[in-house]
């Protein structure tokens, strides 16, 4: 499993992991049944602690992406991808409402945001 881990970030080490993971399951690098390495293993590969892989687990666990049982490993589960996106939305719909809060206050005009976000699109795709 190929994760990377930024130590200058702002994000929580566990929580780059969980969106890592996450993101391989939503891509479909990651199906349904596939194991994921123990939460010993993958600290020792990320060279981080046990209780870091744990919370990720964890939190992947919470939010109904993985299934763990003891003594076996914890599992990709079968996901919602219709449900999965609808939150994303809901989630993206609660940042552009906080960008554009803060556009209004700067004097940024539609137009200046369309540009900002093209800009970046085209950046995504290279």
């Amino acid at each position: 499993m190929n994760i990377i881990i930024t130590n200058n970030s702002e994000t929580p080490i566990y929580e780059q992991i969980k969106e890592q993971i996450k993101a391989m399951i939503l891509n479909g690098d990651l199906e349904k049944g596939d194991g994921l390495p123990s939460m010993r293993l993958l600290a020792k590969e990320l060279r981080i602690s046990i209780i870091t892989t744990k919370r990720a687990y964890e939190e992947l666990e919470r939010e109904g992406y993985i299934e763990s049982y003891t003594g076996k490993g914890s599992f990709v589960k079968g996901i919602n991808r219709e449900m999965v996106r609808e939150t994303v939305v809901y989630e993206i719909e609660g940042m552009f409402d906080e960008i554009l809060d803060k556009a209004k206050m700067a004097g940024i005009t539609r137009e200046e945001l369309l540009e900002i976000l093209q800009v970046l699109c085209e950046e995504k795709e290279k």
